[in-house]
């Protein structure tokens, strides 16, 4: 290395004396989703409440959601008025829109329906207070991310749902993530009531929050609702009744017999296993993915649900 100048020479060194240590701290393998999962505690997982889990029967098979009571506790309750007293027993999926939604409720309730045929809402409250944001609730926990976002100036996630914040404005909401359940409505912001509610089933349209009330998730079954035929109707509504899915039923968990109880585990989002999900899936590395992103946006992160009997 003579010929090299002394400067040269100088940060070459430093280069072969830095680059075992730089080799040593990239890991060969970063750990997989199974592998995270299976050195959980079992205090890492939780049970989703009873009064806030719907069971909805489709002739496919079960759909599970769970309602954000802290997020919009008005709708959710009402909600519950309304799986109570039946009324979404024999109504159906009405619209399926490509890279978008999947939406149930009244067929009538459509522009093109008989209003006199609407089915009544019963004790259920036919009009709400738009539950588009909350006050940030700085006793609930918040696991955040750091790579930023482009609708909120902070995102992570609480209770198991993904939530944007703006802390400056003391305002923290839940976000349109695939899976995420939302109350369908008229213009007047005021008109929905959770009679009709929509899936998330395409890319997260992150427009719509805080301009929708988001009431939950769906925990199971996400395949019977994203795997449906899209309308051919304007916003993927279908033109003819027979085209439409029959809901079976929807009922409360706790009010189900508990031998009949979804038996189903949700992992804690302010746990360290989910901290060592989201940064594994942030930095990974394997023989497939040699260029980790080392970022990561909230729609992307998948919370995990498993069978209670699973656990380790």
């Amino acid at each position: 290395m003579d010929h090299l100048p002394r400067l040269a020479r100088t940060l070459l060194a430093l280069a072969l004396v830095a680059a075992p240590a730089l080799q040593a701290d990239t890991p060969a393998h970063t750990p997989t989703a199974k592998e995270l999962l299976g050195k959980s505690s079992a205090q890492e997982w939780r049970a989703p409440d009873p009064q806030n889990l719907l069971v909805m029967q489709l002739p496919q098979g079960q759909v599970l959601i769970e309602l954000a009571p802290d997020f919009t506790p008005l709708h959710a309750a009402n909600i519950r008025t309304l799986v109570r007293e039946h009324y979404f027993d024999g109504l159906a999926v009405v619209r399926v829109q490509d890279n978008f939604v999947t939406q149930w409720g009244d067929p009538e309730d459509d522009d093109n329906g008989d209003k006199s045929k609407l089915r009544p809402l019963g004790s259920a409250k036919a009009k709400l207070p738009p539950e588009y944001t909350r006050a940030l609730d700085p006793n609930l926990p918040f696991t955040p991310l750091p790579d930023g976002d482009v609708y909120a100036p902070q995102v992570g996630f609480s209770e198991g749902f993904p939530v944007g914040r703006n802390p400056a404005a003391r305002q923290e909401w839940l976000t349109h993530c695939y899976g995420m359940v939302g109350v369908g409505r008229d213009n007047e912001p005021d008109t929905g009531n959770g009679s009709a509610l929509y899936v998330v089933i395409g890319q997260a349209p992150r427009g719509l929050d805080r301009n929708l009330a988001v009431v939950g998730r769906v925990l199971k079954g996400m395949e019977y609702l994203s795997g449906l035929p899209r309308g051919a109707g304007p916003l993927g509504f279908y033109e003819k009744p027979e085209q439409r899915l029959p809901i079976r039923s929807v009922q409360l968990a706790s009010e189900l017999p508990p031998s009949q109880r979804p038996d189903i585990e949700v992992l804690r989002t302010d746990s360290a296993t989910f901290a060592a999900l989201i940064d594994a899936k942030r930095n990974r590395r394997d023989d497939f993915y040699r260029n980790p992103a080392g970022k990561i946006d909230l729609c992307s992160v998948t919370i995990p649900v498993r069978e209670a009997k699973a656990r380790p």
